[in-house]
């Protein structure tokens, strides 16, 4: 029987050697983190497309209705995801978990919330979703991508932040919300 706890600890320990490994060692995980990762996202998008024609859902929303619908959805999930990139970047790093800037990013759209990256491409499957007129995609497969990436992110990505980065990380996730900003900014009084 598989332990689910020791799983748990390999995978953090495999993220964490892999981000204080030497520069190149990294350069070299990149795109196979990449390509894991993409193949991840057109495999959860064929698998909706042929779940609605195995269930045989109607079309979600009629053309060209579904294009002035998704269409800004999209620009806005590809805009975020774009501007968290841009910030790792900077930071010298990638969005792969694999390669990751070694200093913590807490620029930008990071500022506002610790997985930016992520909001936007949650963003973006649910333009997608509704751009190829598919149920599945929108109502089944986003809400379960964004569930297991909500568990992935606080069983393992975030206990490997902490690992490398300790209090600094710790007093991060204490101010910044995971996904969704803040409406009411705090009083910069309050803020020790």
């Amino acid at each position: 029987m598989i332990n689910i706890k020791s799983l748990r600890e390999r995978l953090i320990g495999i993220l964490y050697k892999a981000a204080i490994s030497s520069k190149r060692t990294r350069i070299l995980l990149t795109p196979v983190g990449l390509i894991f990762f993409f193949s991840l996202l057109i495999l959860l998008i064929i698998v909706s497309l042929e779940l609605d024609d195995v269930l045989r859902f109607p079309p979600l929303i009629a053309e060209p209705l579904n294009l002035t619908i998704s269409i800004p959805i999209i620009f806005i999930g590809l805009s975020l995801t774009g501007w968290s990139v841009h910030h790792f970047i900077k930071a010298k790093g990638t969005p792969v978990p694999l390669n990751p800037p070694s200093k913590l990013v807490t620029s930008g759209p990071y500022k506002h919330v610790r997985n930016p990256m992520l909001t936007g491409l949650f963003i973006l499957f649910f333009g997608l979703g509704i751009l190829l007129k598919s149920i599945s995609l929108t109502f089944i497969f986003t809400p379960f991508f964004i569930l297991f990436n909500v568990l992935e992110l606080k069983l393992i990505e975030e206990p490997e932040l902490e690992k490398r980065f300790g209090t600094q990380y710790v007093e991060y996730k204490k101010r910044v919300p995971m996904f969704i900003p803040r409406l009411k900014r705090e009083d910069p009084k309050k803020i020790v």
